[in-house]
């Protein structure tokens, strides 16, 4: 599906709730496919990826009804059963790493396939360290498919290289298995929502630091409020941010601080940002975001944040473009093995907008203030993130673009452009 944009010459005004948060929604339903007993998970994401993991959780046995369009009714006695069938991740990096340390401890043999952006993703991130715990995987290239053998585990301590939560997610969930305890240790600490839901729903996991600990566990069942997605809301920050005169409000907002860099950012860069109402729900803190237009200046993003805004560097790269001076991003080489090389991507295709940007192996360097000119088409490499961040360089073209394949963003985010639409 092609979606042309044109010029947005309206600022942006009102208030949308956003929606819920996909890292959250695909863990809920695992989490509660592993307890024994009835879950509800309320404020679930209707994106394709979290609906991912929903199937992949049935065809192991467990009964998930989606009551409606939010709500969703888990039931398990805690136990997986033996698929009859290859079990497919689709697009899901978070479902394909994450399950992969829950069947790895498992009794019984499986296979974790995807679609062929996730069969190009790496794995041995994954396969390495649980086969330090015993798990026995094959994969041709470290790449999906990934076929596992049932295996008893043991615990280890591991010490990441790199900052990923799927990678801390996987093990500390191959933890709950094994004999004995899992440390894992990480360089700088991502995004922790693994770790709250798990502490939520009483298993043995404690942390401090960059280091997790976790040991064998039976999950209780519970009810789950799913925050909103702030990934999402940063589409809606960075456009309202930087089309003149525009004043909105962003409900629900998930406010974990292991994912707010992008708050962190736009205050560096003198946006006009105020929290309000902030509370917690099902230990997560979450708020209502209040973004008016601000005139914003360049920075240098690098170092412990990264992890805390790598889903929102693509939307970042588009404020950067309309801030005075020169915006570095570094330490970000991860950004490279996303579902597409997003490095590569938003640097080509925001050059084609007229963009002064230039890649480098861990990021890119922009030159603001540009003026973005349009007229003509955009790729989104099959990439959400990317479809959304052009959209919102879209708005404040001088001639209307065209983004090819825009319905890719159904990924995470299918309410996206009817949401932007309410508040122009």
């Amino acid at each position: 599906m092609r979606n042309v944009i044109p010029p947005n010459n309206k600022k942006l005004r009102g208030t949308i709730a956003i929606p819920a948060d996909k890292s959250i929604s695909h863990r809920a339903i695992m989490f509660a496919s592993l307890a024994n007993g009835k879950s509800v998970i309320n404020n679930f994401s209707n994106g394709k990826d979290p609906l991912s993991t929903v199937s992949v959780c049935k065809k192991l046995g467990v009964d998930i009804e989606l009551h409606d369009e939010k709500t969703v009714i888990v039931k398990s006695n805690g136990k997986f059963l033996a698929p009859t069938e290859i079990l497919d991740c689709g697009n899901s990096g978070t479902t394909m790493r994450m399950m992969a340390g829950i069947l790895a401890g498992q009794s019984f043999d499986s296979i974790l396939t995807g679609d062929d952006s996730l069969q190009k993703r790496p794995m041995k991130r994954i396969i390495e360290p649980l086969a330090l715990m015993g798990a026995k995987i094959t994969a041709e290239n470290y790449k999906a498919p990934l076929n596992i053998t049932g295996a008893g585990l043991h615990g280890i301590k591991y010490s990441s290289k790199i900052s990923s939560a799927q990678v801390k997610s996987c093990i500390l969930l191959a933890g709950l298995f094994a004999d004995g305890e899992t440390i894992y240790n990480e360089p700088y600490l991502s995004r922790n929502h693994t770790e709250l839901m798990l502490k939520y729903m009483n298993a043995d996991i404690t942390g401090e630091g960059t280091i997790t600990r976790i040991k064998k566990s039976v999950l209780t069942p519970c009810t789950i409020n799913v925050v909103g997605d702030i990934s999402s809301a940063a589409f809606f920050m960075a456009a309202a941010s930087i089309i003149p005169d525009s004043d909105i409000i962003l409900q629900n907002v998930g406010l974990n601080p292991t994912r707010t860099g992008i708050l962190d950012v736009l205050e560096k860069m003198g946006g006009n940002i105020e929290i309000l109402d902030k509370r917690t729900e099902s230990g997560e803190i979450v708020g209502d975001i209040r973004i008016k237009y601000s005139d914003l200046k360049a920075c240098t993003i690098c170092g412990d944040i990264i992890p805390r805004l790598i889903d929102e560097l693509p939307a970042i790269a588009v404020l950067a473009t309309q801030a005075e001076g020169t915006t570095i991003v570094k330490n970000a080489e991860d950004l490279r093995n996303k579902e597409t090389d997003r490095i590569f991507a938003i640097v080509n295709e925001l050059k084609k907008l007229g963009a002064d940007i230039i890649d480098t192996p861990d990021g890119f360097i922009v030159n603001g203030k540009a003026s973005l000119n349009g007229g003509i088409e955009v790729e989104t490499y099959h990439d959400h993130r990317l479809a959304m961040s052009l959209y919102v360089a879209g708005l404040i073209c001088k001639k209307e673009i065209l983004i090819k394949d825009f319905d890719w963003v159904d990924i995470s985010f299918p309410e996206f452009e009817e949401l932007m639409n309410n508040l122009m």
